[in-house]
């Protein structure tokens, strides 16, 4: 397993929060990572480790995940929120340039970076999201974001994960919903097994409109002339293949891979993503 730090930024209105730090070596541009809606710094758990003998790789946790503060309004679980946060970090971190990898809601925030920081931005993939949300999908997420739940063990939960979101990976076996469940979720001091977010980031999510705050054609069209991979499930219920195949059409230079037998949202350690890793870094400049 690859080591790496904690690091901590401060929020416009004094919020700490955390990111994993994974030191690369060399001068390669460094990746910032962005989780989904309900998800942290551990989803990128497996690119991390492969990415960072080479280049660092920064995974952040948004506001009200993981070792995030949760916020005091949870109005403020929004994109444009998410955004001066990001820029916060930016600031804090003092990087000229940096590879965004963007994961569902953390593609969404990588659309709107490229508005004000483009120049910045060497290459962008987005996984499993686009200008536009499939309903379906938003639907299906809406049934469980905020929905508190608790487990007496890793595997109470694992076999939860498997029986409630089986047709997103219905490839895999236990031992991987046992990696899933330790991904999402985490120990509280009771000893039970709990979600690893704030419960409240559903409040927004739900209101009517609420899955974004800005037009996601126009944020998308500030990746042109960028190095871009899309990464979707062929499964997906978010991104669906009439959406990727007008991306294709908007930006005719935008590589894209899709992951057969997986959902909402690939993991980006599936052999065919990790391969399209490595050809959209062979695209950007060191």
């Amino acid at each position: 397993m690859a080591a790496w730090s904690d690091g901590y930024w401060e929020s416009n209105e004094g919020l700490r929060l955390h990111y994993r730090d994974y030191p690369g070596s060399g001068d390669h541009v460094p990746v910032i990572c962005i989780p989904g809606l309900t998800r942290n710094a551990r989803d990128f758990e497996g690119v991390a480790e492969r990415l960072s003998p080479g280049r660092r790789v920064i995974c952040v946790e948004l506001r009200g995940r993981g070792e995030s503060a949760y916020a005091k309004d949870p109005m403020s679980y929004v994109p444009l929120t998410y955004l001066q946060d990001m820029e916060a970090l930016l600031r804090e971190l003092k990087l000229d340039r940096f590879i965004l990898f963007g994961t569902s809601l953390g593609g969404l925030m990588t659309m709107l970076l490229s508005l004000k920081h483009k120049s910045r931005i060497a290459g962008a993939l987005i996984n499993d999201i686009g200008p536009v949300l499939d309903m379906k999908g938003i639907e299906r997420i809406k049934t469980y974001v905020g929905r508190s739940q608790s487990w007496p063990t890793w595997m109470h939960a694992a076999r939860f994960f498997r029986e409630t979101h089986g047709e997103v990976f219905p490839g895999w076996g236990l031992d991987r919903w046992l990696i899933y469940a330790k991904r999402v979720c985490k120990l509280n001091p009771n000893g039970r097994i709990i979600f690893d977010y704030d419960m409240r980031i559903a409040e927004p999510f739900k209101a009517p409109g609420g899955e974004t705050d800005f037009d996601p054609w126009i944020a998308f069209r500030g990746l042109a002339d960028i190095p871009l991979l899309v990464v979707r499930g062929a499964f997906s219920d978010l991104l669906t293949a009439e959406t990727l195949a007008k991306m294709q059409t908007e930006m005719p230079l935008m590589q894209n891979v899709v992951i057969p037998d997986v959902g909402h949202a690939p993991t980006l350690d599936e052999p065919e993503a990790v391969e399209a890793i490595e050809i959209f870094l062979k695209r950007v400049a060191p």
